[in-house]
């Protein structure tokens, strides 16, 4: 009977270490089952808003009058109708897809026909936190850091927060006017810069095509010299013709030349010939190189009685109608060829 006993309080005991790990089992299974599941969802929510960085989240269907003014005050990316949007600028205009004629208006690029304009809405932290950390690997491209976007700097290989602060610096008036500027920046490390330095591109000021606001942005300058650098560009009869002319100025000396003239460029297709040989005497007279003593009287007589054939600037000089210094000024000019 004791045996008996015995024996079946050891069958007891191992039913109950049976069901135990039965239950164990069942508890590790739902724990992995729930981890997996847990994992799932947060990488399917991830992925969702890695996806989402690309599609805007309000459209706004406007006349065009309209997204001229925006385009034009806010500096709106176009995208082209039917491609995938590549990422919307914070703070601008957004996407703007129109029709497939394209118009260049300042900086911006408008496309003509109807006008659709999108603009991402502010994210939360959290999901912004997701996109940082998700963000792709760096990409190189050429670009201008005074107006490249947010997202094309986090492209770049910057983190959201440090294309914000260059944007913010940007919105304050700052302005790169040289790659060693963009290295200036506390947020652009040195082993970024090196790796960008070969693609950053700034667009040299042109002197023919400028206002005077971008005159006025250019270092030494300010509003005086702006008014005055264009004046002088009317007085030449429209275009400069070569950049040290800006030394003819009344005190723009060689120091204020040197300080800019790595910024500055003039497009030879821009250049407005000057028709030295067809003007009346009181138009010659307001060319800087002619308007002293008798010069334009002078040309006006040597074109009357010497044939064409000669009429150049230096018979001009040869004749005694222009003094040597303003024919070696002249003679670099851009002049339309006598008719």
């Amino acid at each position: 009977m004791k045996k008996e006993k015995n024996e079946s309080g050891g069958d007891g005991q191992r039913g109950r270490v049976s069901a135990s790990f039965v239950t164990g089992a069942i508890a590790l299974v739902f724990l992995v089952l729930g981890y997996q599941t847990a994992v799932f969802v947060h990488r399917a929510a991830v992925a969702k808003i890695i996806a989402d960085r690309d599609c805007p989240d309000t459209v706004y269907v406007i006349d065009r009058s309209l997204a001229e003014s925006i385009m034009s005050s806010a500096g709106a990316v176009v995208c082209p109708a039917g491609e995938p949007d590549a990422g919307n600028p914070e703070g601008n205009a957004g996407i703007v897809r129109q029709g497939p004629a394209i118009v260049r208006q300042g900086p911006a690029i408008v496309r003509q026909g109807p006008v659709v304009v999108r603009k991402d809405a502010v994210h939360h932290p959290a999901v912004q936190h997701v996109r940082d950390i998700h963000r792709p690997a760096a990409e190189t491209f050429r670009f201008n850091p005074n107006t490249v976007s947010v997202d094309d700097l986090v492209r770049l290989g910057f983190s959201r927060r440090q294309a914000v602060a260059i944007d913010n610096y940007r919105k304050k008036g700052g302005r790169f006017r040289r790659r060693s500027d963009f290295a200036k920046s506390y947020v652009v490390a040195d082993s970024v810069f090196r790796r960008l330095e070969p693609y950053i591109d700034i667009p040299r000021v042109d002197l023919n095509l400028a206002d005077s606001a971008a005159f006025d942005g250019l270092p030494g300058i300010g509003g005086y010299f702006a008014a005055k650098m264009t004046e002088y560009r009317k007085s030449l009869g429209g275009s400069y013709s070569y950049k040290e002319q800006l030394m003819d100025i009344r005190n723009f000396d060689r120091e204020k030349y040197d300080g800019l003239s790595d910024l500055i460029t003039i497009d030879s297709s821009f250049v407005r010939p000057y028709p030295l040989w067809t003007l009346p005497e009181d138009s010659l007279r307001l060319h800087p190189y002619i308007r002293y003593g008798s010069a334009a009287h002078g040309i006006v007589l040597f074109r009357e009685n010497n044939p064409q054939s000669s009429w150049t600037v230096e018979e001009l000089e040869k004749a005694g109608v222009l003094s040597p210094e303003m024919a070696a000024k002249l003679s670099r000019c851009s002049i339309a060829r006598p008719r």
